[in-house]
């Protein structure tokens, strides 16, 4: 588990696996923190979810982990315990005395049902005591059904029973009494009622046969009953989320947190799905719920990208702002800004390499330098940025090459490393910028021991989805970088030196191609 996500969810059912699968296919680093509790867990399947029917709950999350775990999301078996905000995003404390950071959050905790007070009942739940006659009414077709009345919606939900068995009891238990007009849809759809309070339940087998009221015992298989329902928010109590009642048919079923259409808070930045925002959410309803969620959060997140993308540009290009700040207001932007794999041509071109001395110029989060690293290279890795440099430190040390590395900042067209190398790698050294390439270059020529070798990558024209490319950006072949690095001759030999495609993603996820160059070249012994 890192420290720092561009969204965190918290809660691993239906509505957060689903947030987070989208989230994940849009490239965004995803964390879902899950307690292992879901509400269906006691039931035998997941029903009316188009294509899964009749899957069991802990199936249907398995491969929903899986799924999320397969665009590179996270998932982890925790309890968040505290919530804060810190800047622009938001701090999470664990059960394990453990924090992660966000720049948004997705709840998904679901609710907590309240169950009456009746003996036997709560062990039931979910095998022989139901809800829901849409999740669970054909499971139950035709046996002897008893609804349990604790509030004004007993008479409505005995009729939605009485459509999957003629063989309907009504249990008054604590509800008031019933009107005329509901006494007389009860009888004309023969459903009988039975007077007092329930005191206990016969099971035979360790199933429900029937249900005690006074001194007699009604024969019954199933029973159903509405239970409160209660959001399950209170992480969000010190981020100053809302909650309120909900009403169905005119009447409180519990408290939910309210929550636009997209799945929107009151609070900025927190987002939330399912039954913590819909007391009465089905399991399909909360997938696509999570869905809209994740779709929303994006979309936040690609504004407020932008408008600092925006800022950074205008002040950069007005000369007021350095170019490190730059660079770090750049990977300030989002938590991880490249995908953490070395590049593949410098894995192509290193691999058979005797492992010596490398600097890696323009490291950014470190993954070039952490792949040399792990195998024998003691490594100089170099950036402008102080955020980038800390960020690659974390992860060499999660990868356990901490020691093989020393992170240098430098702003390379005015200082540059000590020392001579073996591998001197330098890859895609272009700006938004002014950067004095052809300077750095072959002060990079001259920090190669003999033996050594330069490896420089760069990009050799646009992205296949960039139709109105500045004209005044020019990137240079690698003949133009030869002849800039002003290699004295007899005492270099050019390796390789050549053009080639690779597939390239836009920035929504959109596959497409980008033209790239290398130019390797060794000083001679």
């Amino acid at each position: 588990m890192e420290s720092r996500y561009d969204v965190v969810v918290i809660g691993g059912g239906a509505a957060g696996l689903s947030g987070a699968l989208t989230l994940t296919r849009a490239r965004r680093r995803v964390l879902v923190i899950d307690e292992g509790r879901p509400r269906n867990a006691p039931a035998d399947g997941v029903h009316v979810y188009l294509g899964r029917e009749g899957v069991p709950p802990h199936d249907l999350l398995a491969a929903g982990r899986e799924e999320v775990a397969g665009y590179g999301g996270e998932i982890v078996t925790g309890t968040v315990e505290t919530a804060e905000r810190v800047g622009r995003g938001f701090r999470l404390g664990l059960a394990d005395g453990s924090q992660v950071e966000a720049a948004r959050l997705l709840v998904t905790t679901g609710l907590v049902d309240e169950l009456p007070d009746i003996p036997g009942l709560a062990g039931l739940w979910g095998r022989d005591v139901l809800h829901c006659p849409y999740c669970h009414g054909w499971e139950v077709r035709d046996q002897a059904i008893g609804v349990i009345a604790t509030g004004p919606l007993a008479v409505h939900q005995a009729l939605l029973w009485r459509q999957w068995s003629e063989d309907v009891t009504l249990f008054r238990h604590t509800a008031p009494e019933f009107g005329g007009e509901e006494a007389e849809q009860l009888v004309a759809r023969d459903i009988t009622v039975v007077e007092g309070r329930i005191t206990g339940l016969e099971l035979t087998e360790g199933r429900l046969s029937g249900v005690r009221v006074g001194g007699a015992v009604v024969p019954r298989r199933a029973l159903t009953v509405s239970t409160r329902l209660i959001a399950r928010s209170g992480v969000l109590a010190g981020l100053g989320v809302q909650t309120a009642e909900q009403e169905t048919l005119g009447h409180v079923i519990g408290t939910h947190v309210p929550a636009d259409p997209t799945g929107a808070t009151n609070v900025p930045g927190v987002w939330v799905a399912g039954n913590v925002t819909n007391l009465v959410e089905q399991v399909i309803g909360s997938a696509a719920a999570g869905v809209r969620a994740g779709a929303a959060i994006n979309a936040d997140l690609i504004a407020g990208e932008t408008r600092q993308a925006v800022a950074v540009h205008r002040a950069h290009a007005a000369g007021q702002i350095p170019p490190e700040e730059f660079w770090d207001g750049f990977y300030r932007e989002r938590p991880q800004i490249w995908s953490g794999k070395p590049n593949i041509m410098l894995v192509r071109e290193a691999a058979d390499l005797e492992p010596g001395r490398a600097l890696d110029l323009g490291c950014g989060e470190g993954a070039d330098a952490i792949w040399l690293a792990e195998r024998g290279w003691r490594v100089t890795a170099t950036d402008i940025s102080r955020v980038a440099l800390d960020r690659a430190a974390e992860h060499a040390k999660a990868a356990e090459v901490a020691d093989r590395i020393d992170w240098q900042r430098h702003d390379l067209g005015k200082t540059f490393p000590d020392g001579r190398y073996d591998l001197v790698s330098a890859s895609y050294l272009h700006s938004k910028g002014e950067l004095p390439r052809e300077k750095i270059l072959r002060s990079a020529a001259a920090a190669v021991a003999p033996g050594g070798v330069l490896l420089v990558l760069g990009h050799g024209g646009w992205p296949s989805w960039e139709h109105d490319p500045m004209p005044e950006v020019h990137f240079p072949t690698t003949q133009e970088v030869l002849d800039a690095l002003e290699l004295p001759e007899g005492e270099w030999e050019v390796l390789r030196s050549e053009e080639y495609e690779r597939s390239h993603h836009d920035h929504e996820g959109r596959p497409g191609t980008r033209t790239d160059n290398v130019l390797k070249v060794r000083r001679l012994p």
